[in-house]
């Protein structure tokens, strides 16, 4: 398994901290290769916040004693002291970005990106944006250049922003177009690697390739081609 992770001042445990209005405590990316499962399993949860970003695959999740099967695009956000149980698996493929925060106005900043604690798995898009800021975390958690903290308390709110406008973004759409552009990004994930037609897959599912070029970009924020690309650089790498 690959995983790339660092922590603030290289410190492990859950850290919980009032002293600034937002504080990261640690931010890592896993890609699930070797090891058949990888499972987390917080039976009281932790101290602080966490926020997951399913990149690829999927990811199982036990909430309330029902398994949540989420694939790529989806966040999932716990707050302090809540349950945490997942699973990823070898055959799903999984990469995920997670990333821990603390601070005094932790719930005043979600509530102003319009970011819910309650309903805590929500669909945000694929898009290469939240990979790169993922990275950027990481890499000023590592370097600890002058001010780093405040350099990645300001990428985490940028996070929140990209959230936020996807979920405004998403309000315009049906509950029958989320549903046909989820199935085709399963389709284009399956076969990303052969040559596909975005054309002859639209009109496969009777849509017109400017409409589903159109919705699936604004949903994902990429275009189907840059969705089908981005998956064979992630794959490549």
């Amino acid at each position: 398994m690959y995983v790339n992770a660092a922590y603030l001042n290289n410190h492990l445990p859950a850290v919980v901290d009032k002293s600034k209005p937002l504080i990261v405590t640690s931010c890592g990316n896993y890609r699930v290769k070797t090891r058949p499962v990888v499972e987390t399993k917080r039976p009281v949860g932790r101290s602080d916040y966490q926020l997951l970003y399913i990149a690829s695959g999927k990811g199982h999740f036990f909430i309330d004693g029902k398994e949540k099967i989420e694939t790529a695009g989806n966040i999932i956000l716990y707050v302090p002291d809540e349950p945490q149980d997942y699973v990823y698996y070898k055959e799903d493929k999984t990469e995920v970005y997670w990333i821990h925060f603390t601070g005094s106005d932790v719930d005043t900043i979600l509530e102003y990106y319009n970011v819910p604690v309650k309903n805590n798995i929500l669909y945000i898009g694929t898009s290469p944006d939240y990979q790169w800021i993922f990275g950027q975390i990481i890499q000023e958690l590592q370097l600890c250049r002058h001010r780093y903290e405040e350099v990645i308390s300001l990428q985490l709110r940028n996070i929140f922003l990209l959230i936020s406008r996807s979920l405004e973004s998403n309000k315009s759409f049906s509950n029958a177009t989320e549903k046909e552009i989820a199935m085709a990004m399963h389709y284009f994930r399956a076969n990303y690697n052969q040559e596909i037609s975005i054309e002859e897959y639209a009109e496969s599912r009777n849509m017109t390739a400017c409409w589903f070029i159109n919705c699936f970009k604004q949903i994902t924020g990429q275009t189907p081609l840059q969705y089908i690309l981005s998956m064979r650089i992630s794959n490549a790498q």
